[in-house]
């Protein structure tokens, strides 16, 4: 069973790249809330393939103003649960090993993704946020960033990077976290065989960095992971 939902969603991924890519080309790739609309077409008919459902516990909309959005990052179906939540008018950092994935490659590209390199190359990475930076002052964009950067399976929340807290600094945009609660049952952790369930997407209460300074940046990255950690204890302990 798990084979036949993996080849029916690379047949959709493949199929809807196909789309996407004519679409960018019929309107000179300058659509991209087309090609994110599409985009989330998709990643909602993947989880529909998988049997996972997608529950989202929040007080308010999510913002239309410009915010940073950051998560934990457990699992493959991250990216797609993401996807299909619809942030408004946003971007987002993905690895850029996920170009080798041509289909996907696609869609992440009109879609206007940021493309990170490995921490190995810090200056690079450095050059990357800071063109982001540029193009997300002047389009006024929020944007996705996973501080955790690669998917952490031991069920804990793993240690954070500094970019997406030098990017909230440098916009001065308030950072929106989500907790997305994963049950280990369905939950395929590097892999792709996902089991039917349901995800939880906690959205947290924004943190306002209209203060923060460079200076400051390993002080508000550890408060910020503080309050993951806090969350993901009080859930696991109900």
């Amino acid at each position: 069973m798990n084979v036949l939902r993996a080849l029916i969603s690379g047949l959709l991924i493949t199929a809807m790249s196909v789309i996407v890519l004519a679409a960018a080309v019929l309107t000179l790739m300058r659509a991209r809330s087309l090609y994110s609309a599409l985009a989330r077409i998709l990643a909602r008919a993947v989880l529909r393939v998988y049997g996972v459902r997608v529950r989202v516990i929040s007080a308010t909309p999510f913002p239309r103003t410009q915010v940073v959005y950051v998560s934990n990052h457990t699992s493959t179906l991250d990216l797609f649960v993401l996807v299909a939540l619809g942030l408004p008018n946003c971007r987002f950092f993905l690895s850029g090993f996920l170009r080798k994935f041509v289909p996907l490659g696609v869609i992440a590209c009109a879609m206007g993704t940021f493309f990170t390199v490995p921490q190995e190359l810090p200056e690079e990475r450095r050059r990357i946020f800071r063109r982001a930076a540029d193009t997300l002052k002047r389009t006024g964009e929020s944007v996705y960033l996973s501080p955790e950067g690669g998917r952490i399976t031991t069920g804990e929340i793993g240690h954070f990077n500094k970019g997406a807290f030098h990017m909230a600094t440098d916009l001065r945009a308030p950072i929106v976290p989500l907790y997305f609660h994963i049950p280990r049952t369905m939950d395929p952790g590097l892999g792709y065989s996902a089991g039917r369930g349901t995800v939880t997407v906690h959205v947290l209460p924004p943190i306002d960095t209209t203060g923060w300074t460079v200076e400051q940046v390993s002080i508000n990255k550890d408060y910020v992971r503080d309050t993951f950690v806090r969350v993901h204890q009080e859930l696991r302990t109900a």
